[in-house]
């Protein structure tokens, strides 16, 4: 009985649960974002301990200072623009994969990106600075939270089940949503959210905004076989770079006469 009220409880939390993102779009969310961050934090810290013992973390002084320099200036607009993610645990994983293009933020500010940008890519700071505005857009926006949500729907009866017999192999499966969540591909319109939001946090940093499209360009290049793994976790429509090129004018009268101060963005190792 115990379990059928509690599924109950958790399905009218699926009927109820739409708030607005900072876009003033409608979004589907049963979990908090502060329920995200604790369990984007936890999911962080099992993946980088992960990263370390397979010897996966860049060993490479200048890479780091110069994503510190870029996630810095980011992070010190995206907290003037919004004030709550001031405590955010800002930090970035540089991930020794040559061969992967990708890039990711967990609800709470913590993120990753994989050397590929600069082996495939060679991305210039503007590009990599989109690429990251992009992904601190996703956190900022909830888009973590609504991941797990989904999941956490898919994953209802376990996850009631575990909660109402107090099973610790069911109820490990909570744990495991925000890892499932990161894996799991935005919406398209959480992508064109982050797209619009991330190139303008860029270019009030002091990012060309230009090079959100040259960026996607870029990436475009590399189709076929060995399309980028960004590719794959961020699907979007095939006019994407049309969309961002569009957006370049009214980008740029954001952009300051003198970046900001980066704000202190912790990289790893």
């Amino acid at each position: 009985m115990k379990t059928k009220i509690l599924l109950c409880l958790l399905l009218a939390g699926v009927v109820a649960a739409c708030v607005t993102s900072p876009t003033g779009r409608r979004q589907f969310m049963i979990i908090s974002p502060e329920s995200a961050i604790a369990q984007s934090r936890q999911a962080y810290a099992a993946t980088v301990r992960e990263l370390h013992q397979a010897d996966k973390l860049l060993d490479d002084p200048v890479a780091a200072d110069r994503i510190a320099v870029i996630t810095g200036r980011l992070v010190a607009e995206t907290v003037a623009m919004f004030p709550r993610t001031k405590g955010w645990d800002w930090s970035v994983a540089l991930i020794d994969d040559p061969e992967t293009v990708n890039a990711w933020c967990m609800a709470g500010g913590q993120m990753a990106i994989y050397s590929g940008f600069f082996t495939k890519l060679n991305a210039t700071d503007d590009e990599i600075a989109q690429v990251m505005g992009h992904e601190i857009s996703h956190a900022v926006a909830n888009h973590s939270a609504e991941r797990m949500s989904r999941v956490l729907v898919q994953q209802l009866g376990v996850v009631a089940v575990g909660l109402g017999t107090q099973d610790r192999g069911t109820t490990r499966a909570a744990d495991l949503v925000a890892t499932l969540a990161l894996q799991l591909p935005n919406s398209r319109a959480a992508e064109s959210e982050a797209d619009r939001m991330g190139i303008e946090i860029a270019a009030r940093a002091g990012y060309d905004p230009a090079a959100a499209a040259s960026l996607w360009g870029k990436m475009e290049k590399q189709g076929g076989a060995s399309m980028p793994q960004f590719l794959n976790t961020h699907p979007s429509p095939g006019n994407r770079r049309e969309t961002l090129a569009a957006l370049v004018p009214a980008m740029r009268p954001l952009l300051p006469a003198t970046p900001p101060t980066p704000a202190p963005v912790k990289v790893l190792p």
